[in-house]
């Protein structure tokens, strides 16, 4: 029987929970449980139980890799909030907030070797193809990461280029979860490589969803500010197409904005949202979001198991598609 993503994410969070942190010191692990207690969608450590799910009936059974996938990318959260200075994730406090710079990156860096740890909890006949992805995708999202950074000091990235670097950073994490899910499960080669791909394109959709939702979302469920990436002149597919799309006039009030040492943030918010609806970015994302989830429906429809074993699948990505948070 078929589980659906509530009763995987059940078996995700409860499992997180039941794990016991008994190294010392304490004091290096708090971070750690604190970072895995505070919530999540919990997206990774689901897609690989729903892939493993397509051909096997025990997706518990992997939960360990299952929630190292979920502590790794913790981990890149955890590091990614001290780059760029965050105060706050899910509502609650940055680790370098509540505690300070040094503990974020000395149970960052833990984290990781935990990830791997718990990672390599699969049949010995399998670790190899398993920490090959693993360790290939983890190399992956650091580059996309640096891309995002060096992104931030140039106004010449291309949209080509952005895709990249998203699908690097966001994508392949997605895609890694259910290839290795469907390796678990002991699935053909050919449709291991589709639910790759299948990740891929979610990963894409999804992480274009949260561009448009930084802008156009409703601060009291996106919990956070609204216009963050604004504020902070961040590359996305929307400022890259603004700034492609405008006319001299209004590239020339885009300009004013991102080059701007001073502002008032709601001010310059409202400007260049007010300049994204007058250029059409908000439909065009939109479009670009649909094609991708598009080439995602087409490839999971060629994966060769029965279609109703894929329903549980679909019917979870048609609610990462419709999110408002």
């Amino acid at each position: 029987m078929m589980k659906t993503s509530d009763e995987i994410l059940k078996l995700v969070n409860d499992f997180l929970a039941s794990l016991p942190y008994e190294r010392k010191p304490k004091s290096l692990y708090d971070p750690v449980e604190y970072v895995l207690s505070i919530g999540g969608k919990r997206i990774r450590p689901v897609l690989m139980l729903m892939g493993y799910n397509l051909w096997r009936e025990d997706p518990a059974s992997i939960l360990m890799p299952a929630v190292g996938l979920e502590t790794y990318h913790n981990y890149t959260l955890l590091h990614d909030d001290l780059m760029d200075n965050a105060d706050v994730r899910r509502g609650h406090e940055t680790v370098h907030r509540r505690w300070d710079a040094n503990k974020a990156i000395l149970s960052g860096d833990s984290m990781l070797v935990l990830a791997y740890q718990r990672m390599q909890q699969v049949p010995q006949d399998k670790l190899p193809a398993v920490l090959d992805i693993f360790t290939e995708t983890a190399l992956e999202i650091g580059e996309g990461q640096e891309y995002d950074m060096s992104f931030e000091t140039r106004n010449d990235v291309t949209e080509d280029e952005y895709i990249e670097m998203i699908r690097l950073k966001t994508s392949v994490l997605l895609a890694c979860a259910l290839k290795i899910g469907a390796l678990l499960a002991d699935a053909p080669q050919a449709d291991a490589d589709r639910l790759y791909r299948f990740g891929e394109q979610v990963g894409l959709a999804f992480q274009l969803q949260d561009d448009l939702l930084d802008v156009y979302g409703d601060p009291a469920v996106f919990g956070k500010a609204i216009g963050g990436d604004i504020t902070s002149n961040k590359k996305t597919y929307m400022l890259i197409n603004a700034v492609n799309r405008a006319n001299d006039k209004q590239r020339a009030e885009l300009m004013r904005w991102i080059t701007a040492k001073t502002f008032n943030r709601e001010v310059k918010v409202a400007a260049v949202t007010r300049l994204y609806d007058e250029i059409g970015i908000r439909q065009l994302c939109e479009q670009k979001i649909n094609y991708y989830f598009e080439e995602a429906r087409r490839t999971l429809a060629e994966v060769q198991v029965a279609d109703e074993r894929k329903e549980a699948l679909r019917a979870y990505m048609d609610e990462l598609l419709h999110r408002n948070k």
